[in-house]
């Protein structure tokens, strides 16, 4: 018999899914949280020299006067870093929802192999790409983007089969849930990063007076800090909402109980077979 499981095997409401995306984030926090630590601290080291050619100031990083061209595109490369994050996290978090669904333990080691890193890294690059460009050419195209082929690295682990068209085509069912959650997620957590990233340090800085010496190292820092947790949720998001949408379009959990009730592997179903 399996463990208790740590998701639900049916369909889930949108607060439902958030709640089930912590769950497996407080499951899996080590790993998540590491991996999204070093790679929030690597994407404000590589922008730090980006925004100090645009001239843009901590701690919110707004665009300076006669440098908006510049700033332009160094937001539009952060989307970029901030999409191949989120892609690169939502597979590690995929090589540990498909365990937490069955009810069967995994340790934390393991996660690295079921991730399968030669597969997702090359596709989360192709996913930034699509996200950085869109969002230079206006942030109506970076919505479609993210919000329609964000689940490919989670689609890359638990259905082992397709990539950004089964994205997409699991996005856009039941009118567009999946593109919509995926962009409700991610304007949640905006919010929280903004508080997190900015809004202490401002306060911080209106309170002690302006220092810009401390501002330059502190800003990058606490941003670091607050995409860590926003990265490692949102990719739990991705995982926990493509089982939910196959449990909800595809009859995941009738699939999974049936091979139960046969004496089969209950794994075998969470493979994706067209």
């Amino acid at each position: 018999m399996p463990a208790q499981p740590d998701l639900p095997l049916r369909p889930m409401t949108l607060g439902e899914l958030l709640d089930a995306a912590m769950t497996l984030l407080r499951a899996r926090a080590l790993p998540l949280l590491v991996t999204a630590g070093v790679l929030a601290v690597l994407e404000q080291a590589a922008l730090m020299p980006l925004r100090e050619l645009a001239s843009a100031s901590p701690p919110v990083y707004g665009p300076a006067k006669g440098s908006f061209g510049l700033w332009w595109l160094v937001v539009a490369t952060g989307f970029a870093a901030e999409a191949f994050i989120i892609c690169v996290l939502g597979a590690l978090a995929a090589a540990a929802a498909g365990p937490a669904l069955l009810g069967r333990p995994l340790p934390n080691r393991a996660l690295w192999g079921r991730a399968r890193p030669v597969l997702v890294l090359p596709a989360a690059i192709v996913f930034a790409g699509l996200c950085g460009v869109a969002a230079f050419a206006g942030f109506v195209g970076w919505l479609l983007a993210y919000g329609m082929f964000g689940l490919v690295g989670a689609v890359l682990v638990i259905d082992r089969t397709g990539s950004f068209g089964r994205a997409a085509r699991l996005a856009v069912r039941n009118g567009m849930r999946g593109a919509w959650t995926r962009l409700a997620a991610y304007l949640t957590w905006f919010a929280v990063r903004i508080v997190l990233g900015a809004g202490w340090v401002a306060v911080f800085a209106i309170v002690s007076g302006d220092r810009p010496g401390w501002l330059t190292w502190l800003t990058p820092l606490a941003w670091a800090f607050a995409n860590t947790i926003a990265y490692a949720a949102l990719g739990c998001v991705d995982a926990v909402l493509l089982l939910e949408t196959r449990i909800r379009t595809e009859g995941l959990d009738i699939a999974i109980s049936r091979a139960r009730s046969r004496g089969e592997d209950d794994a075998a179903p969470l493979v994706y077979a067209p």
